[in-house]
């Protein structure tokens, strides 16, 4: 599945559990954020990882130290951008999309 469907997919997914879109694909000079959605009182930024095959790693598993560092260097420019957003809670998600199965880490990561 192609990056672009696997973030549609995710995206639905997630409006379908009571998430609100606030951005996609938000591009700053640190990287791009997939997703960045309203949870309640939190802003949840979710990383969308698809792999057609497994032959080198895990869909999960290619979020690793160094792609979440740029997460979280990201998202603190995000939140510089868009200061409405500063003083909300922040949950780092992961949407995994393998084959025909789509899953959901909720607080996969600290961005600590």
């Amino acid at each position: 599945m192609r990056g672009v469907d696997a973030e549609t997919r995710a995206q639905r997914f997630l409006e379908g559990r009571g998430l609100r879109l606030i951005a996609r694909n938000w591009r700053c000079k640190g990287g791009e954020l997939d997703l960045l959605m309203d949870d309640g009182s939190t802003l949840a930024v979710i990383e969308v990882r698809s792999r057609a095959r497994s032959d080198y790693g895990s869909a999960l598993e290619s979020v690793d130290a160094r792609k979440r560092s740029r997460l979280v260097h990201a998202t603190q420019l995000f939140l510089v951008a868009h200061p409405e957003h500063a003083q909300r809670e922040v949950r780092f998600d992961v949407v995994t999309v393998e084959g025909t199965e789509l899953q959901w880490l909720k607080a996969a990561f600290d961005g600590g």
